[in-house]
């Protein structure tokens, strides 16, 4: 399966503050453009799953109004990462004790108060698991900058990263996509 990542447009938010599963809105002009993009560069009929919070929905909104052979559903489970009491927070302000108990024990710590590495995984997997028993060849999920690392790892092989050196730095920018290809699960023995 084809999966076209899509990344929601810059948030209205200073550069630097943790935001993950807060809903703040995007920049409509810069959500709009990215809708137009990539509109004029999805296959036909496609389903597109979003993430509930309000940064991904304009745009699916906006896509879909440009796209109307496009098929939109949200799903909870492809929202970003929640930081507990670090949301809203600039990063810089969080202590680095903090952040080092956290890297230290990446995939089960729990940043914040918030959701761990491993629940914001598994959720992102099941998601992805329903995608490709769909039995479509692609998809488009419009999502955030920590799905999409996930995803990456999945990809290779990486279901759960065990320390913080695996997470991927690197996820499309803002209003930008990637495509990252899946092998569906095979049919079971009869």
């Amino acid at each position: 399966m084809k999966l076209w990542v899509v990344r929601h447009a810059k948030p209205l938010l200073p550069s630097g503050v943790c935001y993950g599963s807060t809903d703040v809105r995007a920049e409509d002009q810069a959500t709009q453009q990215a809708a137009e993009n990539l509109a004029a560069v999805l296959p036909h009929g496609l389903t597109v799953r979003s993430s509930t919070l309000q940064r991904c929905e304009h745009l699916s909104t906006y896509l879909c109004r440009l796209r109307p052979d496009l098929i939109l559903k949200t799903d909870p489970r492809i929202t970003e990462m929640h930081f507990g009491a670090w949301e809203g927070r600039p990063w810089a302000d969080i202590p680095k004790t903090e952040i080092d108990t956290w890297t230290a024990d990446f995939a089960h710590h729990h940043p914040g108060g918030g959701e761990s590495v491993q629940a914001f995984t598994q959720r992102v997997q099941a998601a992805l698991a329903d995608e490709l028993q769909s039995g479509a060849h692609e998809a488009v999920w419009i999502t955030h900058a920590g799905v999409a690392r996930a995803l990456r790892l999945i990809a290779q092989g990486i279901p759960l990263p065990t320390h913080a050196n695996q997470w991927p730095r690197e996820a499309p920018a803002f209003g930008q996509w990637e495509v990252v290809e899946f092998n569906p699960p095979a049919p079971p023995n009869t």
